[in-house]
């Protein structure tokens, strides 16, 4: 037994042997609590104002249109230049913003198009960091321990869906919303910090692209001529527009099917949260992924949500969205994974940037309409809606990618990723 605990903390912890994966682990530990605590203080801040379901959903498509519109460009931007100096810039500017509407909350001088403006100037820093921050982690790890430590990053991502909606429920609760901003901003300092301390004559550097013309229409050439990219690219597209709608859905479910405050939205996001721990610390430690997993994973997402929009009562939905919890961090990290293994190195940030377009980028068409049936039909059918999205990629994922592909694990059927240059960044 103590063996066989030791090898499961072993595999399942691999990646974090590794200094500088650590170090960003610890950064992200301080700051993602922030980020869910302005998530929760944002959505209730806009419900305040407006008592709007559809207020809500604009204000989600403003902060990731962004996304939509130039995340495929931040791709580029992050094949083009050092990754670690991108997130300087990134986390220093999120933090700002944070700053910000924490001061306009806590002056009283909030407006919703306010919050209009603030949530569009995120989703442009969004559109470069996302693709930059998700390639960054190959770069400190290697491919061995990618799937590892996308998956522990993963796990510690809905790790902080629980910690930061709860203490965003009690500070919300005691001392109003500015606190959850203010608290943000400050956070950011931890993941500069811990940048900083990174050894950077260890980090696995892609030479960077030079600049060129057309290399964002060879992006999505790449993509179009790839089956396997292209497809799963398309289920995510699905399953981003439609089903990772929690910022709108949850809190619309919260408020007007179970009568509830902002704790009850805070509980709920922090039962996926707990979901989605449990989830990546199971399938942290597997370091295959497959096709016809990931196309399994959909479906069963699915299924969980419709589940979940039945629940009689409350404490049902949060059992419920524990199991959707799981589900969820399961198709991430294995969609993740077999995008950045399968991507050449110097396309991989710009096919992860279609994956942040498809998956965050989408919401500025999902959210409203999640919203609308939320407001118009009821926050269950909105829910339920989610559900049968993900099916439906999964199905979609059946039909183009089961025949065409072995059961076999990622290392089988992806070639690995190559190796690259170690250099020194300065």
């Amino acid at each position: 037994m103590n063996n066989y605990i030791k090898n499961f903390s072993s595999n399942t912890f691999s990646s974090l042997k590794n200094r500088n994966f650590r170090l960003y682990i610890i950064g992200q530990s301080i700051s993602l609590p922030g980020i869910w605590m302005q998530t929760i203080g944002q959505a209730w801040l806009v419900l305040k104002l407006t008592n709007s379901g559809t207020a809500l959903g604009l204000v989600t498509a403003l902060q990731f249109l962004p996304v939509l519109l130039f995340g495929a460009m931040g791709g580029v931007i992050a094949d083009r230049v050092q990754k670690i100096k991108i997130l300087y810039y990134t986390q220093g500017l999120s933090g700002l913003l944070a700053l910000i509407l924490g001061i306009l909350v806590a002056v009283n001088a909030i407006k919703l198009w306010m919050i209009y403006i603030l949530a569009g100037g995120l989703g442009f820093i969004n559109a470069i960091d996302n693709p930059t921050r998700r390639t960054f982690i190959l770069e400190m790890v290697g491919s061995q321990e990618l799937r590892n430590a996308i998956t522990l990053f993963s796990t510690e991502f809905n790790l902080s869906r629980v910690i930061g909606p709860a203490i965003a429920g009690v500070l919300i609760a005691a001392f109003g919303l500015a606190p959850c901003f203010l608290i943000n901003a400050a956070s950011y300092a931890a993941i500069i910090i811990c940048l900083f301390m990174m050894r950077k004559e260890e980090l696995l550097v892609v030479e960077p692209v030079k600049k060129a013309k057309g290399q964002l229409r060879e992006g999505f050439r790449y993509v179009k001529n790839t089956a396997l990219l292209r497809n799963v690219l398309l289920m995510m597209a699905i399953i981003g527009t439609l089903t990772y709608e929690f910022q709108v859905n949850l809190p619309l479910v919260a408020k007007f099917t179970f009568n509830g405050n902002a704790s009850y939205f805070a509980f709920l996001n922090s039962a996926m949260g707990i979901g989605a721990v449990v989830g990546g610390l199971a399938t942290a430690s597997r370091k295959k992924t497959s096709v016809k997993g990931l196309i399994k994973t959909a479906i069963a997402f699915g299924i969980a949500i419709v589940i979940a929009s039945l629940s009689p009562t409350f404490h049902i939905a949060l059992v419920a969205m524990v199991v959707v919890g799981v589900f969820s961090i399961i198709f991430t990290s294995q969609g993740d994974t077999l995008l950045q293994l399968e991507s050449e190195p110097s396309m991989r940030s710009r096919v992860v940037a279609l994956w942040s377009v498809a998956f965050i980028g989408s919401t500025p068409i999902g959210g409203p309409i999640i919203g609308w049936i939320g407001e118009y039909a009821s926050p269950r059918w909105s829910l339920a809606t989610s559900g049968i999205a993900a099916i439906a990629a999964g199905v979609f994922g059946f039909i183009t990618l089961w025949n065409n592909s072995s059961n076999k694990s990622s290392e089988e059927i992806l070639k690995p990723a190559p190796v690259v240059e170690q250099n020194k960044v300065s």
